[in-house]
Order: C-alpha cells, then structure tokens, then sequence
C-alpha cells in the first residue's frame, strides 16, 4: 500500500523534522542513508511511544482508575482514566504495527531499541526527587508526559509530502492527547489540591527538576542509528552533542514544557516560596525570551 505513494515522491518522515540531518557531518552522505536515517527516527517516535505509553503513563493511568491515586474521585473521572488506558495501549499497537510494515516494505530494519533505560533513570530520579512521596512519582511524571507540546503529532498531520498512513495516525494520535492533556490538566489540578500541606513545598520546588528529567531523552538511539548511516563513533558523538545537548537543548526543552508550567501555574504551584525561583533556575517560566522550538523535538513522547 506504500508503493505508490513513495513512487510519487512521499516520504515516511520528511528530512527537515529530523534535527541532525542538516549537520555538516552528514552532508556527504548518499540519499539512500538518510532516507534510511529518517524512517529509523520515525522508528523512534513509534517505538517510544508503545514504551512510554505502555510503561509510564498507563502506570498512572491505571492508579487513577482503579482509585488507588489518593484521591476520592468520581466514577466519572475514573472511567475516563480508563479510557486514556485503553487509547494508549492503542497507541501503543498501532505504533509497532505501523513500523512492522514499513520494514517489511523497506527493508530497513527495526533496530531493538527498548528505551529501558530511559525509563529505569526515570524511576530512579523520582525517587531521589521525592524519597518522602514515592506514590506521587508516577502520577506527576505522567502529567508531565500529557501536558507537553509534541510538535511531531501537530506538524505531520498537516505536510502533504508524507506518506498518508503516517499522517493518519499521527492525527489519530494527536486527537487522543488533546483530550488527555485536558483530562491530566485537571487531575492535577485535583491531586494539588488534595496534596497534604506538608508536601506542597517539596513538591513544588521539584517539580522543575522533574520535568527536566522527563525530558531528557535517551540519544543512544540517534546515536545508533548515525553509526548504521556509516559514521564513525567520535563523529556521531559529535552529532548528537551539537544537536541534542548543551544550550540548544534547553530552549528546546523550554518550549516543549510551556503547556506543562501553565498547568502547575494554574493550579497554584508557582505561589509557594521558592517554586518561581526553582523553575526559573530551570529556564522554565513563561515570562523569559522565547525560544525557537526545534520541530523534532518531544519527546516520544515523550518522544523524538
């Protein structure tokens, strides 16, 4: 069903969402190598999202639903908790059943990316941020992941030069998270308001810290994929530092989160002593210069 869209010309993921491929590195590099560059950072996208999906946000997901958050919710909220379960292992599905077919079409091979991890250093980070609360974690990492400014889900959609089953499920995609980042949003609005006194302090100042952790991402797969396009390792560490880390990287970050900082804004959190300090220790308030948001970066969601 790709063959006569891709006869045309359509890509799977065009070249200018993908930050690296504009790196002096990379300019000798034949066609065929960065048409397989970009369709392995569509394999990212897709394979994070049924592992962040699947392995972080249904965590939280299912606390909410099945009432075990800490918070007496209606059955209304819970059903829709288990509606967002149910849209991510959806995601989740049609994610790897999508670059199934497309390595099958292609030939380019699905690398065995786990972002494991990823996910285990969220864990551990968590848990040094907030020792006392350890339930909260998942909960607020969650929110962080369904507040976000995924700028994939809301560019691919629209770039008729993508192939359509792309475009399809990213919108499909992108329709899901809108109601998620609304169901989320108020979530927290309820969890901040339930939170017991004694941890608002806490909380706030780490939360910061939090949404720094959420979102830096794990490169190895670049990295990997840069060293299959035929780079020497010393020039694809070179790549991925001039491209994802350093100065460039928090503006990034600082565009991606701004839904998330309005969330907490609107909940309170930025009015207990030391939180504004905390987040614009981070680069995080929404009064500082804007920055120019890089189109590839999430992530994924939580993402590429």
């Amino acid at each position: 069903m790709f063959a006569q869209e891709t006869a045309a010309g359509k890509v799977f993921y065009p070249e200018r969402l993908v930050p690296y491929l504009d790196h002096e590195a990379l300019a000798g590099l034949p066609p065929e190598r960065r048409r397989e560059l970009t369709v392995r950072h569509l394999y990212q996208f897709l394979l994070s999202t049924t592992h962040l999906e699947t392995r972080v946000v249904n965590t939280a997901a299912e606390l909410i639903a099945n009432n075990r958050a800490g918070l007496d919710l209606p059955v209304s909220a819970r059903l829709d908790a288990f509606k967002v379960y149910c849209d991510e292992g959806y995601h989740a599905l049609y994610s790897l059943d999508l670059a199934g077919q497309i390595a099958e079409a292609t030939g380019i091979a699905i690398p065995p990316w786990d972002y494991g991890g990823f996910v285990y250093r969220l864990e551990l980070t968590g848990r040094a941020l907030l020792p006392d609360a350890p339930a909260l974690v998942p909960l607020l990492q969650t929110v962080v992941f369904e507040t976000l400014i995924t700028a994939v889900l809301n560019e691919i959609p629209n770039d008729p030069s993508v192939v359509g089953v792309v475009r399809d499920l990213t919108r499909d995609h992108a329709k899901d998270e809108g109601r998620h980042h609304r169901f989320f949003s108020g979530f927290f609005g309820e969890l901040w308001t339930g939170l017991d006194p004694g941890l608002r302090a806490p909380v706030a100042r780490t939360l910061p810290a939090l949404v720094h952790a959420c979102l830096t991402w794990d490169v190895e797969p670049v990295r990997a994929s840069l060293l299959l396009a035929g780079l020497d390792a010393a020039t694809a560490n070179q790549v991925v530092a001039d491209c994802y880390l350093g100065e460039a990287a928090a503006g990034q970050l600082a565009d991606t989160c701004q839904a998330t900082v309005r969330t907490f804004q609107s909940a309170g959190v930025l009015d207990v002593p030391g939180a504004a300090e905390a987040f614009a220790a981070y680069r995080l308030l929404p009064s500082e210069p804007p920055t120019t948001q890089h189109p590839a970066q999430r992530p994924s969601s939580q993402r590429p």
